[in-house]
C-alpha cells in the first residue's frame, strides 16, 4: 500500500476507515469473535447498548458482509449471529485499536480536558 495517495470517496482505505468509525460496529464485531450469539446474549456481553442500536448495528454488518444471521425454526425461534471470514479479518485491526487505545487513552482525555478548559 502506497502512503501518498489521497484518501478519495472512492478509495478502499476510506471505507475501512467508514466501517471502523461508527461507534458500536468495533465493540459488536469484538463481542462475536468467539463464535456463534444470540441477540439478547450479546446485548448482554456488550452492555450499554440499546436493543435498537444493536440490531441496527447487526443489520449494518450483515449489509457489509462482515456478519451472518442465522434463525432457526421451532418455538420459539432462534436467531444467532456469526462473524464471517471477512469479519474475522478485522479482529486483528481492532486489537490492534484497542491496544492503542490503552496505550495511549490517558493522553487522549487530558487534552480534552485541557481543551474544555481553555475554552
Amino acid at each position: 500500500m502506497t502512503t501518498d495517495r489521497p484518501f478519495l470517496a472512492d478509495c478502499r482505505a476510506r471505507l475501512a476507515f467508514d466501517l471502523l468509525a461508527n461507534t458500536w460496529n468495533a465493540v459488536v464485531l469484538w463481542a462475536l469473535r468467539h463464535g456463534p450469539v444470540r441477540h439478547g446474549e450479546l446485548r448482554d456481553r456488550i452492555g450499554g447498548i440499546s436493543q435498537k442500536v444493536l440490531t441496527e448495528t447487526l443489520r449494518r454488518l450483515e449489509f457489509n458482509g462482515l456478519v451472518t444471521r442465522r434463525a432457526y425454526g421451532g418455538a420459539p425461534p432462534r436467531v444467532e449471529y456469526e462473524l464471517t471470514e471477512l469479519g474475522r479479518s478485522l479482529l486483528d485491526p481492532i486489537e490492534a485499536f484497542g491496544a492503542w487505545a490503552f496505550e495511549h487513552g490517558d493522553e487522549v482525555m487530558a487534552a480534552q480536558e485541557r481543551c474544555t478548559r481553555d475554552s
